[in-house]
C-alpha cells in the first residue's frame, strides 16, 4: 500500500492526483489486476472524472454547490454538514482495473482528490492487488 500526502489550499478543490496513483501502480510492479484509490476522511472524496479540460473540476464544484447544502440548517453543530454530504455523494474510493501495469481508464480520464472542508493536510491510500 501506498500513502500519498495532499496539502489542500482552499476550503473546496479538485486536486488531479492521477500521476501519483500511476506512479504507485507503476512501483508496485503488479501486472494484472486492481488499484483501490481511498480517502479515509469523512469531509473529502475521490472521483474518476475528464482532465482534458481544466473547467470540469470548477463545474463540479459549481454543480455540489448548486444542490444548496449551504443553505440548509443541520443537527450537526461543527459546522462543515455540506462537506459530509458532498463527500458521501461523491464517495470516498473509486476502483481502476490494471492491465499491463496500466490503469485502464479512458482516453480522457483522470483521478481526482476532492477536498470540501479545507484547507487541510489529507491522505490517500493506493492499494495495488
Amino acid at each position: 500500500m501506498k500513502k500519498i500526502s495532499v496539502k489542500t489550499g482552499y476550503k473546496e478543490e479538485v486536486i488531479d492526483v492521477t500521476r501519483e496513483v500511476l506512479r504507485a501502480v507503476y512501483e508496485s510492479k503488479i501486472e494484472n489486476g486492481i488499484c483501490c484509490i481511498y480517502t479515509p476522511h469523512t469531509t473529502a472524496a475521490i472521483t474518476i472524472n475528464e482532465n482534458a479540460d481544466p473547467d470540469v473540476k470548477s463545474d463540479i464544484l459549481k454543480g455540489l454547490l448548486h444542490l444548496g447544502f449551504e443553505k440548509m440548517r443541520f443537527d450537526h453543530t461543527e459546522g462543515n454538514s455540506p462537506a459530509h454530504l458532498k463527500s458521501s455523494i461523491i464517495g470516498c474510493s473509486e476502483n481502476v482495473i490494471i492491465e499491463n501495469n496500466e490503469l485502464c481508464l479512458g482516453t480522457w480520464q483522470g483521478i481526482y482528490f476532492c477536498e470540501f472542508d479545507g484547507p487541510r493536510n489529507r491522505n490517500i491510500y493506493v492499494k495495488v492487488i
